[in-house]
């Protein structure tokens, strides 16, 4: 198969392309090679250097037709993953995101209505973000939390209440029939990405699959933005001896899948001609804290650094989701196999062979206070 990747030299991309080839796939990648995430100089990121060589590779914008023009000449599939990713950093760069993400996937959909398309399979990643706080039970049945107020976090009350009672809230999986609320500019721009792609390739007969992607991490995670990634930015400030401050009282979950898994069910959509327009969660469908992703790094890096609970917060954050899985498992035959604690050892022997810079995470929290977003 002919097989466009854009974002490919980024994490999951730069793996995914490896596992292509691997198989026999005909691989082109199309990135802008972003500083943010390769450094100030791309060429020599180890991303952009663990690509194969019998990758195909375009430097470009998603945003430019002619860039497009290139990439897509002769392509059975695309895989859509090039996209701004920072929860946090969207809040105040707005223009940037909704370009990138929503108009860089506007000028791709245009290219694929063209009599000359040759693209059969569309995947785009889409993300858990859409979801905002995800599912929750309450005494009267399921509840959907809308964003969290200010005034509660300012007093150290940070869990989810039962909107009409008051009263608490059971975390429960999220599926994907639950509703959608993002609580950030990036949430927003994944759904409508996601909303924009089974649309339009719904009504020109294209396949088309969103997998709605947990938090994935591994060997590859970019190490330099200090934006997106909290196991590279917790094992960046303690492998600097620094100390890691967690935000609320660090028992906020997320679901973390790792990245093998992650690229396994993109292989499985890109395969699946049966599945026309479909959306998948992609997780471990495990509720992992924030504090034990911290005290598991800590352990593995033998680490000094103090962890500390310090009832910060971040506007757009949300407390808890993780995923159910069984839609996947029962349509794609997909099953997560890596554990998180097996998966952040992995990670951390790699993490280990690398060189640990600052990677300005301080500066982006200063940034965040600055505009008001954090407390």
């Amino acid at each position: 198969m002919r097989i466009l990747i854009t974002g490919g030299a980024g994490f999951i991309g730069s793996a995914l392309a490896n596992a292509l080839v691997a198989r026999g796939d005909t691989v082109t990648v199309l990135d802008n090679l972003s500083p943010q995430i390769h450094g100030s100089n791309p060429g020599e990121s180890p991303l952009f250097r663990s690509l194969p060589r019998q990758v195909r590779f375009i430097q470009g914008d998603v945003r430019n037709t002619n860039d497009w023009d290139r990439a897509l000449d002769g392509q059975d599939a695309v895989v859509h993953l090039a996209a701004e990713t920072g929860t946090g950093q969207s809040m105040y760069q707005v223009d940037r995101y909704v370009e990138t993400n929503i108009r860089g996937t506007s000028v791709l959909l245009d290219h694929l209505a063209r009599p000359e398309n040759t693209v059969q399979r569309v995947v785009v990643a889409s993300s858990r973000s859409i979801y905002g706080e995800g599912k929750y039970l309450g005494p009267k049945g399921y509840v959907y939390p809308t964003t969290r107020s200010a005034h509660d976090m300012r007093n150290g009350r940070f869990e989810c209440l039962d909107p009409h009672t008051g009263e608490s809230l059971t975390v429960v999986a999220t599926d994907e029939t639950s509703k959608t609320h993002p609580s950030s500019v990036y949430g927003i721009t994944k759904l409508v990405q996601e909303q924009l792609v089974l649309m339009v390739c719904a009504g020109m007969g294209i396949g088309a699959a969103a997998l709605r992607f947990q938090n994935v991490y591994g060997p590859g995670q970019s190490l330099r933005n200090p934006y997106t990634g909290i196991l590279s930015i917790f094992s960046t400030l303690l492998l600097q001896g620094k100390d890691v401050n967690i935000f609320e009282d660090g028992q906020e979950t997320r679901d973390f899948v790792y990245i093998d898994d992650a690229v396994e069910s993109i292989m499985l959509a890109l395969d699946a001609a049966h599945i026309q327009q479909a959306a998948y969660n992609v997780g471990s469908g495990v509720a992992t804290s924030v504090l034990e992703v911290a005290a598991t790094l800590k352990q593995i890096y033998g680490a000094a650094g103090e962890l500390n609970i310090t009832g910060d917060f971040r506007l757009g954050d949300i407390r808890h989701n993780f995923a159910d899985v069984t839609k996947i498992r029962d349509e794609l035959a997909f099953q997560a196999s890596v554990s998180f604690r097996e998966g952040a050892e992995r990670f951390g022997e790699w993490v280990r062979s690398q060189t640990i810079e600052d990677a300005g995470y301080e500066r982006s929290v200063s940034e965040m206070r600055a505009r008001g977003l954090m407390n």
